[in-house]
Parts: structure tokens; C-alpha cells; sequence
């Protein structure tokens, strides 16, 4: 029996904190225009055309859009939780549907292709996530995302525990765990994708003080949405954390020129619904010709 996977986050919550993001969402949406323009580039060096397309966590139909318009997609449609950014997909033009929970209804072998946009990363069973996605694909579909990964917002969160703990004794959990690039690696190969490939893009933004980068969180609707635990109940930051936050922020992580960094790490995800026609790896043993031979090959030139 498969053991169920921990509740980290409450999708209720996330949800609220998209709805709650959507009147200003466009205010906000810097990173998602930016990882979406990435997915156009990194899907024009698939030299395929996608009869039928998913976009997974569309938010307000961003990547969508741009999906929609490109000529290597012939049909789009898009899953977002939350039913403000999907109206907002939707007054785009976007084809939008919404989901509940984490299990997705979407139908087997249905599509070519399968985007998501820094949405996965909010996904309590991301392995069973992965593998739905698999399994959505046709044989020989692609399927390519990103998601915010290990050491995102590291700047805040060291800041926010040394205050918290300074202040209070311990340190409450503020900032999202995330997966590590290993981790991801590992589990598109326990998904069952073919030709699996993950790589890291790190971006880095500056803020002239923390509270403006908890701002735009907020206006993305990234702020943390931790499930509900009764060991450690969630307390409220005051405002004397917050300001010593600042503080250890400021002295930490300025540039010379008193701006402040946040990093986000971006792992990038692809890979292939397998199929037959698709390469495969040599069986141990079965190499022709010893490295060993060719070194001495090549010393004799």
C-alpha cells in the first residue's frame, strides 16, 4: 500500500490567497511573464507540432495565451484552482476549467503536450501529480514546467528565523520547503517519464527593503499556505519581528549599493510519455568497443 504523502500545504488557502491576488494580479505578475516567455523559447527547440495542449496551474491564462498564439500549438486549454485568475483566463480567451484537490480527473492519453507554470510547487503529492500528468499524455508527449525549487527566498527565510528565534526563543515555519533539483530529477524518473531532463535557472531580484518583496509575494498569491497542525500552531509575526527581519535583512543580504536581494531558484521539468519509437539506452555489456581502447586510439595520434 502506497503511504500517503504529508499535508504540508492547505489548498484552501492557496486558493483564497489567488483569489485574493486576482483584482491586482497584473501588478504583480512579473515572474510569470518571465518563465513563460522562458517555456516559449525552450518549447521552439522541440522541433514537433502539439495537436492538443494543457496548461496546468494557468494562473490568468499567461502562458496560455502565449501557447495559443505559437505555431507549434494547434489547441490549448487550461486548468487553474482558483476561480478568479480563471475568469481572468478566460476573459482572454483562454479555455479554462477548474480543479478540486489533488486529484485532477484528467483523461488518459489525451494530449500532446502538458505545460505548468510555477503552480507545481504548491502540490502536496507532487510525485501522484506527476504521474497524472504522465498518464494525460499521449504516447510520445511532451511534458514541460517549471516550479519554484530548494533555496527560494533564502534571504527571507534566514532573516525571518534569527528574528523569530532572537525575539521568541524558536522559529515558526514562514517560507514554503521546496524541492531540491536532485529531488525533481528523481521523481520524473518515478513518474515513468522517458528522456527526463531538469535543470536549474536561478533569478534574482532586488528591493530597495523586505517589505516590498512581502508585497509582491502577496500580489502573486505566493504567500505561505501551511496546512493546519496542532504541534506547532502558527503564530502571527508581530511587528517587532518584522522590523528586526528587516534589520538582519538589511545587514545580511545588501549590495554595495543598499539594494537587497531575493532569490528564486526555478527548476525546469521535461520529459517524454513513453513510447516505442523512442530511443533507448544500451544493456550493460552490449558496448562494441572498451573505453580503454579508444584512449589508447587516441594517444597514438
Amino acid at each position: 500500500m502506497t503511504p500517503t504523502p504529508p499535508k504540508l500545504f492547505d489548498a484552501a488557502q492557496v486558493q483564497m490567497h489567488r483569489d485574493r491576488a486576482a483584482g491586482t494580479y497584473g501588478e504583480y505578475d512579473f515572474l510569470k511573464r518571465r518563465e513563460s516567455s522562458q517555456l516559449i523559447e525552450r518549447l521552439e527547440d522541440v522541433s514537433r507540432t502539439f495537436q492538443r495542449a494543457l496548461d496546468f496551474g494557468a494562473h490568468d491564462g499567461t502562458a496560455t495565451e502565449m501557447l495559443a498564439a505559437h505555431p507549434q500549438v494547434a489547441a490549448i486549454e487550461a486548468l487553474e484552482a482558483s476561480p478568479r485568475l480563471r475568469a481572468l483566463a478566460m476573459a482572454r480567451g483562454v479555455e479554462a476549467r477548474g480543479i478540486a484537490g489533488e486529484t485532477f480527473g484528467l483523461p488518459d492519453a489525451t494530449y500532446d503536450l502538458v505545460t505548468s507554470v510555477l503552480a507545481l510547487h504548491w502540490v502536496n503529492d507532487l510525485p501522484g501529480a506527476l504521474i497524472q500528468i504522465r498518464q494525460a499524455l499521449k504516447p510520445d508527449g511532451l511534458f514541460l514546467g517549471c516550479l519554484f525549487g530548494a533555496g527560494t527566498l533564502s534571504e527571507l527565510r534566514t532573516s525571518l528565523i534569527e528574528a523569530e528565534t532572537e525575539l521568541t526563543g524558536g522559529a515558526a515555519p514562514r517560507v514554503s520547503p521546496l524541492p531540491g533539483l536532485q529531488d525533481m530529477a528523481g521523481l520524473m524518473q518515478r513518474a515513468g517519464f522517458a528522456l527526463p531532463v531538469v535543470d536549474l535557472e536561478t533569478v534574482t531580484v532586488r528591493y530597495g527593503d523586505p517589505f516590498r518583496l512581502l508585497a509582491d509575494l502577496k500580489g502573486m498569491g505566493e504567500q505561505a499556505a501551511f496546512a493546519a497542525n496542532e504541534k506547532a500552531p502558527r503564530r502571527p509575526l508581530s511587528p517587532r519581528i518584522l522590523a528586526r527581519m528587516a534589520e538582519i535583512y538589511a545587514e545580511r543580504f545588501a549590495d554595495p549599493d543598499g539594494r537587497l536581494r531575493a532569490t528564486f531558484n526555478v527548476v525546469w521539468l521535461s520529459g517524454w510519455a513513453p513510447d516505442a519509437s523512442q530511443p533507448k539506452p544500451l544493456r550493460p555489456g552490449s558496448a562494441k568497443h572498451s573505453l580503454a581502447d579508444a584512449v589508447r586510439k587516441a594517444g597514438k595520434r
